[in-house]
């Protein structure tokens, strides 16, 4: 077995007894088949190994090098820390989306070969929980269950084991099961259980794709878990209620109690007595929150993904939280913005609170919420009971008592307008009120943690009961008082006996192996030679350990009475443990609670520190009108002078935006930019603008890019006309669409055919508010069709000399008068042969489209026709593997340079080999 590089502190394998490797050996060859997409791992005391083709993964992705793999018989093997497991795990459940088995060595009261198995998935976490975010902030991962009926029906169940909470929804859904990607969405699922199937049918493959964009697992599993025939048994024990069971309005939803049995057993919840009685269930409604797909959550950059830059999304531009539980409630937000218009304004109205008060939010902020645990860990501790310790308790104890300077902070406001005290009014009863009535209610814990836990131990970082709270404590309490006295007054003889000073030359030292005992120095150590009543236990760099009989005796008789102290206080700590549970509903109300307000803190500090600060919004408009719009992320870049530009849409006159001009010029940012505002708008925070009125959106859908999805198995074009026909079967006459540059992974004709259909549909049956961002000029013919069009165009100018090239990032109305895209190229220093054998093809397909035909005759007569048609293809393939070289935008000059070079070499052959591209070659 092998060791981790010098980089980390993991054993090497040579301690291992080589019974412990065959007996590992052994084990190994009892496994069955190791199931796709999941790693194995097997963890001894102090590290962890990874045997076989997993051990290979390992070295290549954690450590970069296979010089770390050893051999373990004809296996390689490779070791890691706790620590470095931890984030290879985290990285490999919540970003790589695989599965882990990890098998732990038997202990000495177990048999060999009795190995336990702990399996986890990104939708179940909750037996690894403590090792992946010990030392980070926990993650919701909720898992969802489904069951798709013949006729397009659909059941749903999820389980989120972090809030303690089981849902059932149904629903009707389209063949590319678009609303069920919005409620995939919605919940943050990343795991999805389904029937397994043993070949795959068409509905199986577009589910599979759908949940592939989502980045969630699909798990098969077998028939019979999703049998809800004792669901209302099981839901009996798992949920925290008084009502019958039978009564619940949830039972309803028979479709959806499939999945929800199937999802309880995988998770395991029936067989952890921790879980017992402490589950709420709930039925989710689709339309209670605007519906996302997920390119629109791409598109929109909403949320922070790993090695993106902070401000660069709009969570991590907003995530001004200062407690865990609040960033889990704004990652929660981002992906459910309200549809209710009065449920906005009333966050609203708690963001201007603190937007104004700038003072209390400061004070809030920094010296209130800054303080407070996450209460979701603690209450999870705690219903866990094995888990907890004194020191949660505690930790708990303290927030009991910030809970009235909470208090005080979020009452202090001065008296102000009608409309102000109206919202002071409400936040006393969102905020104030609630907190006063739970503070109040854990007065009981407060009383019970001082009576029982040593207060003064703990401000030293040592927790442990009182001594008197419990009289066999409080006997071995002054037993182990009385060795340490017997103990002290041997160190005291000893270093009269030596002639050397007690605690500074002669030190009282508790090892791990020989208990209490003494330490001199190594040059010190000369005096106890030749004097029998000291025995020497160990020679080290730090000095001499040693011993006395009676020092001996007294440090057993201590390890003892400790041991026997340990041992009751565990059964006493157990028994408060379970007290402090009873507690857990009130922490989850004061969980939500305290991420509410520290979300909406969020809210007014990112809307107030804004390079312009941004402004409250009225929605439930008529129109979409807004003034000097920003792009919330963009406008805080480092040397970014961002232009603001308006937009109006208004029903029936100008829903349908067509956005022509250059490439660089701002369409794309232009149409992001209002999606985004617009979900700023309907998730209750100020957003970036002079001012703002919106419509009230069911969903926002968008078709942004024209990056592959090869890796999945879908070319450009396809994934572009998947998220399109997503958009027709989803969109309604309240959604906003956005569009940018529909119909490029095709050919010309093709891709402008398909654009101007698109268009036409959403005009005349969708009828919703659409941005369209293209390079179709001809796509603008639209507005001589229909009066609701509005052409819309990125305004640039070009210098007298038709080679300086200036892009304003204004917008401006009607159509743009021309295409710009040689002078882009010119700016991105196209080598100057490129440029004239573009401008040279542009004027040819001119003159064709104006009708040139003695220049095509005379062409045809002197080349031939399937040569002129070869030469056209090979410019076209040169051209077109250009333009699409990944990165083109940002590349430096002589990175272009090189790309023109590698394209010409790759197609110099056939171009020598035609005359017609010699020829034109020639007149360059």
């Amino acid at each position: 077995m092998s060791a981790t590089p010098a980089t980390d502190s993991t054993p090497n394998d040579k301690s291992s007894s080589s019974s412990d490797q065959s007996q590992l050996l052994r084990f190994i060859g009892t496994l069955p088949a190791q199931p796709p997409n999941t790693l194995r791992l097997f963890e001894r005391p102090e590290y962890f190994t990874a045997i076989g083709a997993d051990a290979t993964y390992i070295a290549t992705t954690v450590f970069k090098t296979t010089s770390v793999l050893k051999r373990l018989g004809t296996h390689p093997t490779c070791t890691l820390s706790r620590t470095i497991c931890e984030s290879f795990l985290r990285d490999a459940l919540l970003s790589q989306g695989q599965r882990v088995e990890i098998y732990r060595a038997p202990n000495q009261q177990q048999q060999a070969g009795e190995w336990q198995c702990t399996v986890a998935s990104p939708g179940n976490l909750q037996q690894v929980h403590e090792m992946l975010f010990a030392n980070g902030d926990m993650v919701d991962a909720p898992l969802m269950a489904v069951h798709v009926s013949g006729s397009g029906e659909i059941g749903v169940g999820f389980v989120d084991p972090a809030q303690r909470t089981l849902g059932v929804c149904v629903f009707t859904d389209s063949d590319v099961f678009s609303n069920l990607e919005a409620l995939v969405i919605q919940l943050g699922v990343r795991e999805c259980l389904v029937v397994e199937e043993r070949a795959a049918s068409a509905a199986r493959r577009r589910l599979a794709s759908m949940l592939a964009r989502c980045n969630v697992v699909l798990t098969a599993c077998e028939r019979a878990l999703f049998s809800a025939k004792n669901i209302e048994q099981d839901l009996a024990r798992l949920l925290n209620t008084a009502a019958p069971v039978a009564a619940l309005p949830e039972l309803l939803l028979t479709l959806a109690l499939g999945p929800l049995a199937c999802a309880l057993q995988y998770l395991g919840l029936l067989s952890d007595d921790s879980a017992h009685g402490t589950y709420a269930i709930r039925t989710h409604s689709l339309a209670q929150f605007m519906k996302l797909d997920a390119s629109a959550l791409d598109a929109l950059n909403l949320l922070h993904r790993p090695q993106m830059p902070r401000n660069m999304s709009l969570q991590g531009l907003l995530d001004r939280c200062r407690t865990a539980q609040g960033r889990r409630l704004l990652a929660q937000w981002l992906k459910q913005p309200l549809v209710d218009r009065e449920l906005i304004e009333r966050r609203l109205d708690l963001v201007e609170v603190f937007f104004v008060d700038a003072e209390r939010r400061n004070a809030l902020r920094q010296t209130h919420l800054r303080v407070f645990p996450d209460l979701a860990r603690l209450a999870s501790r705690l219903q866990g009971g094995a888990r907890a310790s004194l020191q949660d308790i505690v930790r708990v104890y303290q927030l009991v008592n910030a809970l009235p300077a909470l208090g005080d902070a979020l009452s202090h406001a001065a008296a102000g307008s009608e409309q102000q005290d109206a919202r002071e009014a409400m936040v006393r009863e969102e905020y104030l009120g609630p907190v006063r009535q739970i503070a109040d209610s854990l007065g009981p814990l407060r009383d019970l943690v001082e009576t029982t836990v040593d207060l003064e131990m703990a401000d030293q970082h040592e927790f442990m009961l009182r001594a008197d709270f419990d009289e066999a404590l409080q006997d071995t309490r002054a037993q182990m008082d009385s060795a340490m006295d017997l103990i002290l007054t041997q160190l005291q003889q000893v270093s009269d006996a030596l002639d050397l000073e007690a605690y500074k030359k002669v030190k009282l030292e508790k090892h791990a192996s020989f208990g209490y005992c003494l330490r001199v120095s190594r040059v010190d150590a000369a005096r106890l030679r030749g004097k029998p009543r000291f025995f020497e236990l160990a020679t080290l760099k730090t000095g001499v350990f040693f011993t006395t009989a009676a020092l001996r005796d007294a440090a057993r008789a201590w390890a003892e009475q400790a041991d026997a102290y340990a041992r009751t206080q565990a059964e006493l700590v157990r028994e408060v443990v379970r007290v402090a549970a009873s507690y857990c509903p009130l922490l989850a109300q004061l969980n939500a609670l305290v991420a509410h307000l520290d979300v909406v803190l969020a809210f007014a500090e990112a809307s107030a520190s804004a390079p312009v600060p941004y402004t409250r919004p009225r929605v439930g408009a008529e129109v979409l009108r807004l003034v000097d719009a920003r792009h919330p992320c963009l406008e805080v870049q480092d040397g970014v002078s961002f232009i603001a530009n308006g937009v109006e849409m208004a029903r029936g006159r100008s829903d349908f935006a067509i956005i022509t001009g250059p490439n660089m010029g701002g369409k794309s940012t232009y149409i992001r930019q209002i999606g985004v505002i617009a979900l700023m708008a309907q998730i209750g925070c100020f957003v970036p603008c002079e001012s703002a009125e919106l419509p009230l959106f069911d969903c926002i859908l968008a078709r942004v890019g024209a990056g592959d999805a090869q890796m999945k198995g879908v070319s450009t074009f396809m994934a572009e006309m998947l998220e399109t026909a997503s958009i027709l079967k989803t969109a309604s006459e309240r959604s906003l669409v956005i569009i940018d540059e529909l119909g490029r992974g095709t050919s010309t004709y093709d891709g402008f055919g398909l654009a101007w259909a698109i268009s036409e549909h959403i005009i005349k049956e969708i009828r919703c508010l659409c941005l369209f961002a293209t390079h179709f000029h001809e796509l603008t013919e639209l507005q001589r069709e229909f009066a609701n069009v509005d052409n819309l165009h990125v305004i640039a100018k070009i210098s007298e000399g038709a080679k300086d090239l200036t892009l304003l990032y204004r917008i401006g109305k009607g159509v743009c008068d021309q295409s710009f895209g040689i002078h882009v190229a010119e700016l991105a220093n196209f080598p100057e042969s490129v440029v004239r054998l573009a401008k040279r093809k542009v004027d040819e397909l001119e003159d064709k489209e104006f009708g040139n035909a003695e220049e095509d005759v005379r062409m045809e007569e002197a080349f031939g026709k399937n040569v002129m048609a070869e030469g056209s293809r090979l410019i076209e393939l040169f051209l077109a593997e250009f333009t699409e070289t990944e990165g083109l935008d940002t590349m430096h000059p002589e990175q272009i340079a090189a790309r023109v070079n590698e394209l010409e070499a790759k197609y110099r052959t056939e171009i020598s080999a035609n005359p017609w591209v010699q020829s034109i070659i020639s007149t360059l």
